[in-house]
């Protein structure tokens, strides 16, 4: 297996992952904040786009812990890397900060997708090296 770290922010607003190359999957856990947990878990599957079948798009399931928010980041970043790089994409995200403002949860998910981005933008990361 081969595996990486990516980060985005600092301090209280700091976001970051883990992304390990098993097999031909690929599992990315995300933490961010003050307590770093498993708030949502996402699974997509590449498939050709329905729109236009020359294009790899994705589906994707969620669970979510009762009471945590993360299940939309997740699902967002689920499907877009497993677009990207054409492999099952496991994607599990725990943000949070005690007492955050709507300026804290702006920059923590801004963070998160810049975050993202990062493991999208990772060189092409071959199977079983």
């Amino acid at each position: 297996m081969k595996a990486c770290h990516c980060q985005a922010g600092q301090d209280r607003h700091r976001v970051e992952a883990t992304v390990v190359v098993n097999g031909t999957d690929l599992a990315v856990t995300v933490g961010g904040g003050s307590l770093y947990h498993i708030g949502a878990v996402a699974l997509a599957v590449p498939r050709p786009s329905l729109a236009e079948g020359s294009r790899i798009s994705s589906s994707a399931s969620v669970i979510c812990v009762t009471g945590h928010k993360d299940d939309d980041l997740a699902k967002a970043a689920a499907l877009q890397l497993a677009a990207r790089f054409n492999r099952v994409v496991v994607v599990c995200v725990g943000l949070h900060l005690d007492e955050a403002s709507p300026q804290d949860i702006a920059a923590l998910t801004a963070n998160f997708h810049t975050l993202v981005e990062q493991v999208a933008n990772l060189p092409v990361m071959e199977a079983n090296d």
